[in-house]
Formats: structure tokens, sequence, C-alpha cells
């Protein structure tokens, strides 16, 4: 029998734009002494070690997006096309952050054409037939991920707050179970990834429906017993329905693989410390065990 070792998939893009926001919106961005911004890089790394401090992982991924353009944007021009250009003082942390992870000798994983989201179910859904896995966010839609093995902490407000989400309770808390929160963003929509789902029907009534018929398929097939307010807009919007579910399931058959003996966290110190210092983080160096 094979030791179930703990893997901790970070959701880098999460990480890396919370902790620029989280310390920029004064307009401080922490800047080397060769003027090279690290807001996002120092931020990314305090939750980053405090993650790894509490959930303790045997293993470490970090998940990323290789570019704006996926299949998604293909299915549906609007997806996500209400961002704006990331701050210029983001762009060079890109790929600085990726070598920061280098430097603990961490696999940076991404496949092109497709999300962050989307490495992290293929490997979460590999790993958790032998391994428990724990999946590190800001982003909800994650939660559907949620199965035997597989774990989802949320980061919520202030350092070291999650909220973490596992298949036992999960209906308890969310109302639903995590297979059901795809038909419920097929419903509702996205606004932060803009895509309507039903246009009138918001997170109260599309819960509602699926606590009574559970998918939208069965949705549909008694659609004559809605209140006739429900039946008009699904309707009208059944196209968009369609294609918003479609939107919002994270794929889990990507091209990707990643061996756990390349993710073993364990680093070597010394090569840490001189990333820190190159980058100026002196006070991140003492966090290092």
């Amino acid at each position: 029998m094979n030791e179930r070792n703990n893997i901790l998939l970070v959701d880098g893009m999460a990480l890396l734009f919370r902790g620029f926001f989280a310390t920029s919106f004064r307009g401080n961005f922490m800047k080397t002494s060769k003027g090279i911004p690290t807001n996002g890089i120092y931020q990314f790394m305090r939750y980053f070690l405090d993650a790894v401090e509490k959930f303790e992982p045997t293993h470490v991924i970090c998940c990323w997006d290789m570019g704006s353009k996926t299949f998604r944007t293909e299915m549906c021009n609007s997806y996500k096309a209400n961002r704006s250009e990331p701050p210029e003082e983001l762009i060079p942390q890109f790929d600085l952050i990726k070598e920061v992870i280098e430097a603990f000798s961490l696999p940076n994983i991404g496949v092109e054409n497709y999300e962050a989201d989307d490495c992290i179910g293929t490997l979460a859904r590999q790993y958790a037939t032998e391994h428990e896995v724990i999946i590190l966010t800001g982003d909800q839609d994650i939660l559907q991920l949620v199965d035997d093995g597989i774990r989802v902490a949320i980061m919520k407000k202030g350092q070291g707050n999650y909220d973490v989400f596992e298949k036992d309770s999960f209906l308890d808390k969310k109302g639903l179970l995590p297979k059901q929160i795809i038909d419920l963003k097929g419903l509702m929509g996205d606004s932060s990834d803009n895509y309507p789902g039903v246009k009138g029907i918001g997170e109260k009534t599309a819960l509602k429906l699926l606590q009574e018929y559970e998918t939208i398929d069965s949705l549909l097939e008694n659609i004559d017993n809605l209140p006739k307010g429900a039946q008009t807009k699904i309707q009208t919007n059944l196209d968009m329905l369609h294609l918003s579910r479609d939107l919002a399931a994270i794929r889990c058959d990507v091209p990707v693989d990643c061996s756990l003996d390349q993710a073993k966290w364990a680093y070597d110190k010394a090569k840490i410390e001189a990333k820190f210092e190159e980058l100026e983080f002196n006070n991140l160096i003492k966090l290092v065990k």
C-alpha cells in the first residue's frame, strides 16, 4: 500500500493578483533598489508560506494561466473580456514569481489554451485516487472539484484565514453538492468572468431551482412546472444557459502530468535565501525554516 501523500495545488494567478492588489491600493508597489516592483511576489510568498505551515503538504505544485486566449475565449468572445490589462507594475512579477517557485525546486505548471483551474482539476483528479489533495485559491469556481480526497481552501480576508471545503460537510455549508456548482453558474452566470447565465436569475433563485430539481437537465425536463416568470427567462436565454454551463465547467482532461518526485516539499535553504536577497525580501528570509 502506497503511503498517502498530502499534495498542495496552488492557484498561482489567484495568489499573485490577490497579493498585488492587497498591497498596491495605497500606491505602495515596493520596489527593489534597481526599481523592479515586487509587492505581488512578496505578498504571494507570505500567503504561500502561511498555507504550507498550516496544511503541512508533502508535495507542492503551482499552476498558472498561459495567456488570455483559451478554448473558453473561442467558445465565447466576451468571456473575461471585461478584465482590463494587468497594471504595468504587475507585469514583470509574472515571470519573477515563477523563478521564486523554481528556487523552492517546485514545478510551475501551465498548458497553452487552458486555464490554471483546468490544470488544477486534472492534477487533483489524477492524484486523489491515491493521495490527499488540498487546493489553495481565492476562487469559488474551484469548489466544483471538492470530492473524495480533494479539499479546497478558499483564502479569506486577512493573513492565514481559510474557508476549507470538504465533501462530507459541503452540502451543509453551500446548500448544494460540489458538482451542482457548475449548474449554479450556468443559471446565474459569473460577472467576474463576464458571462450572464439566464438574464434575471440571480444566486437565490438559481440555488432554489437546483435544490428542487438537482440539475439543469432535470429543470428543463420539468420546465412546465416552474413559475411563469422563471419559465420565460429560461426559454428566452436557453443558448446562453448551455454556453454558461460549459464555460463554468473545469476541464479535468488537460494534457498535463507532473511526477510527484518533482514536487517534493524539500528545499535548499541557501537557494531561497539567495533569491530573497536578490529581491531584497530580508524579512521573509526568517520565515523559511
